[in-house]
């Protein structure tokens, strides 16, 4: 099965940028696909210095529905936006002041990740971390909360984050990234492990005592989430939501019903009902998910809030039956008021969609604007 590669490579334009990074995209452009993905074939998608977070989501979004193994490079740099403290990747217009807005949330990648098959996917990075931004990679996680870099943990992760560059006029080279695409060059692929050991061994001592360095395994063997993934890709749904009802149940058991090892598997539930192709089911679960969150005191704008109010939008967009829209939409448009999201107009677009409906009887999926708000999943 072919490969698919996601070279991407970002920086803001103009003064303030700290890390050159789209330096490194001719060597790695010189590397036979094949060595990018490890698969004898593979299809390759290189952005450099993207303009706009919605672009990158795109390219992203169709890497990861891709078939086959999926290897993503990102070269770049972190910032923090100032509402909530969460890691962006600035692209091409982002200034301090616009990171929310211009620069690509970086739980964007877990979210379009997670449905990947175990194992399937690699990313590497080569990150370099403004002032705050390193402060916030070098505190220790809160209790029950993840890394700020998480990709998933069905990905395996290899790279380094290097702190800002000493002198505001410095601006960085990807070293990282260009001394691993100097070992791909040679034309063989090494362990993906080999690999990152062998390009920190080049770039030493540069950032030995300051960078972090980045080395998440991807999943073992038997893990249960490819155990799942294996019954959804034979077909068999309703198998598939079976033994993450018990998953859930048994991370409830341990861990507390609004853990977030129990509502992983909420989340996968509802996952497994779109590709089950019943969006009443998924949008239902996604809304429930959200007030769940919300209860536990999760606030409105949390990212984990957002994304599951807007994948209960994207589903309901994908409802047909009458009765089945009026019933979600009522309490989606209540949901919505509480959780807007990064789109405007969402909450309007409930409510024109539940007045055609009252007028007219269904109107078909697909009919009006259903497009996911801002960092939404859309179905593979």
């Amino acid at each position: 099965m072919p490969g698919t590669v996601l070279l991407l490579a970002a920086s803001p334009l103009g003064r303030g940028r700290l890390v050159d990074a789209a330096s490194v995209l001719p060597v790695l452009a010189a590397v036979p696909p094949s060595v990018l993905s490890g698969a004898d074939t593979a299809n390759v998608v290189e952005l450099a210095d993207p303009l706009e977070p919605q672009a990158v989501l795109t390219r992203l979004r169709a890497a990861a529905a891709a078939p086959g193994p999926l290897t993503v490079y990102v070269a770049g740099e972190l910032r923090l936006d100032r509402r909530q403290r969460l890691p962006h990747l600035a692209l091409a217009r982002t200034t301090p002041a616009t990171v929310r807005y211009t620069a690509l949330p970086w739980h964007w990648f877990r979210d379009e990740l997670r449905l990947r098959p175990a194992g399937a996917t690699t990313l590497f990075l080569d990150l370099r971390a403004d002032a705050d931004a390193w402060r916030a990679l070098c505190e220790p996680p809160a209790p029950g909360r993840a890394f700020p870099l998480d990709c998933g943990r069905d990905a395996a992760v290899y790279g380094r984050v290097a702190p800002p560059p000493p002198s505001r006029r410095a601006v960085a080279v990807p070293t990282y990234m260009k001394a691993l695409a100097t070992l791909l060059r040679s034309g063989r692929r090494l362990p993906e492990e080999e690999l990152h050991q062998r390009t920190l061994a080049r770039i030493a001592p540069e950032g030995v005592g300051t960078d972090l360095v980045l080395a998440q395994r991807g999943p073992l063997p038997g893990d249960p989430h490819a155990a799942v993934t294996e019954a959804v890709r034979a077909g068999r749904h309703a198998e598939a939501d079976a033994l993450a009802a018990r998953l859930e149940q048994a991370a409830a058991l341990a861990h507390g019903p609004v853990s977030e090892e129990a509502l992983h598997w909420t989340e996968v539930r509802a996952d497994l009902a779109m590709l089950a192709g019943d969006a009443a089911r998924s949008c239902g679960a996604w809304m429930a998910l959200a007030g769940t969150r919300l209860a536990a005191g999760q606030p409105a704008d949390a990212p984990a809030v957002e994304a599951a109010v807007d994948r209960a939008h994207h589903q309901w967009g994908r409802v047909g039956d009458p009765v089945r829209v009026r019933e979600l939409g009522v309490r989606l448009v209540e949901l919505r008021s509480r959780v807007p999201g990064r789109r405007e107009g969402a909450v309007e677009h409930v409510r024109r969609r539940l007045r055609e409906v009252q007028g007219r009887g269904a109107v078909p999926a697909g009919h009006l604007r259903t497009d996911p708000p801002q960092g939404a999943t859309a179905v593979p």
